[in-house]
């Protein structure tokens, strides 16, 4: 809308630049264009503010198929005006000019015969085709046939409205209707859908049977692996008992025949100490042959004496000593004769 500003005996109009503002001063034309901002009297003027930028009109109306069958349609028609001053003449867009505002309700006047037109072309279309061809082919064929219409319609000429585009939202049937006409659809994915978890659990099966054939046949292979390896165990085993039993055998032979070595070496020094100690044993008595026997006794007495434990103290009685002092006074008279000698 205009911005109308008041100044002492006059006021100030100023529009947008997507409008167009036409001022008449006493039915004389003085302002005309977009974004026009000028001074004027409201007791001699008249204002006129059409919309040059595009604008959308948005409409839903129903129709009825060559089946007939109702079917709801939902579209959209962008729109301009080519020549404002045209428009201008032909709908009324004068502005209060105290307050700027339309007086009447020119778009709503505009949105009214684009919708009623736009409705009678998609109408007379959409009651020639079924219900099914509609509703798979029939929205762009509907779409084309309103726009069209809307662009060879001499109504809308002659108030310069210039239909840009037509959109069709969407071609609905009644709620029933679209959910029979759903159903084999629906069947057919749930089919679709129900043959996919098929394939899918199949696929599970399948792959759940291939990882247990590899799983036995993995413990089969992990079987004979540890047969054979028992089997080498074994025969490690065995081997290393043989040349264990091998090395005993020849530890034993060797420890033998060491210690019958030994055993000859000793008895052969024993031999050869014997008969050395032998041999010294008749030299020691073959030196005391024609020795006194007394002398002989006295020796024997002394080597007694070395053997006999130590005496701390000696008491000799005079019984004692009478009887030893007789005894070696009779031993030379009673000494035998000497033994003849070996030699």
């Amino acid at each position: 809308m205009a911005d109308i500003r008041r100044f002492p005996f006059t006021l100030h109009l100023r529009s947008n630049p997507t409008n167009y503002v036409i001022h008449t001063r006493k039915g004389a034309l003085a302002h005309r264009g977009a974004g026009a901002a000028f001074f004027f009297r409201p007791l001699n003027a008249a204002i006129s503010e059409v919309p040059i930028a595009e604008s959308e009109l948005s409409m839903l109306f129903r129709a009825r198929t060559v089946d007939f069958q109702e079917v709801s349609v939902q579209a959209t028609v962008t729109y301009r005006f080519g020549d404002p001053a045209v428009a201008a003449e032909r709908i009324d867009f004068s502005i209060d000019p105290y307050r700027g505002q339309w007086i009447g309700k020119p778009l709503e006047q505009v949105g009214t015969r684009i919708t009623e037109l736009a409705q009678q072309y998609a109408v007379e279309h959409i009651s020639t085709v079924p219900l099914v061809e509609l509703l798979s082919t029939g929205v762009p064929i509907v779409r084309s046939t309103t726009a069209a219409g809307l662009a060879a319609d001499a109504r809308l000429a002659e108030t310069s409205v210039i239909v840009i585009a037509v959109r069709i939202v969407s071609i609905r049937p009644q709620p029933d209707l679209e959910k029979a006409l759903e159903t084999p659809v629906r069947e057919q994915v749930q089919q679709q859908a129900d043959a996919a978890s098929y394939e899918r659990r199949a696929l599970a099966v399948e792959r759940e049977r291939t990882i247990a054939e590899n799983e036995l046949q993995s413990k089969i292979e992990l079987a004979t692996r540890e047969q054979h390896l028992v089997q080498q165990e074994g025969a490690n085993a065995q081997r290393r008992a043989t040349e264990e039993a091998a090395t005993a055998r020849i530890t034993a032979t060797s420890v033998a025949e060491r210690d019958r070595i030994r055993t000859e070496s000793e008895a052969a020094r024993t031999r050869e100490l014997g008969t050395a100690r032998a041999e010294a044993e008749t030299a020691r008595l073959g030196s005391y042959a024609g020795v006194d026997p007394a002398l002989l006794t006295a020796l024997a007495m002394n080597a007694l004496a070395e053997h006999l434990p130590a005496i701390g103290t000696l008491n000799l009685t005079p019984d004692v000593l009478t009887q030893a002092l007789t005894k070696l006074g009779a031993a030379p008279a009673a000494a035998p004769a000497p033994a003849p000698s070996r030699d």
